[in-house]
């Protein structure tokens, strides 16, 4: 075994790792959910960027609609983050396939 060569190697997956880590925090995916009129940005990472909501759900007596729609563009871009990370990580190992649940980085 090559010792030196697998210490390399591990670096180098280190630093890719480091790489896709801030690409994914760039990484900006969009839920929408009442025909566009509630939308949610996230980072791929799962961060809150922004929501947008349409004028006409500010309405009093639409406070639950808007609160479920909220809700549901959120999944909806949550979902999209992850799958984003998903395939970032999938690029990163060469398809390697990894036991459930395991996530990269440790």
């Amino acid at each position: 075994m090559d010792f030196m060569g697998l210490m390399k190697q591990a670096q180098q997956m280190q630093a890719k790792m480091a790489e896709a880590q801030l690409e994914l925090e760039q990484t900006v995916v969009e839920g929408e959910a009442g025909g566009g009129m509630v939308r949610v940005a996230l980072t791929a990472k799962g961060g809150m960027k922004s929501i947008s909501i349409d004028p006409s759900l500010l309405a009093p007596d639409e406070k639950e609609i808007l609160q479920d729609l909220i809700l549901t563009a959120h999944m909806q871009a949550r979902a999209k983050a992850e799958e984003a990370m998903a395939e970032k990580m999938k690029a990163l190992t060469g398809g390697l396939p990894l036991p459930p649940g395991f996530k990269l980085p440790f």
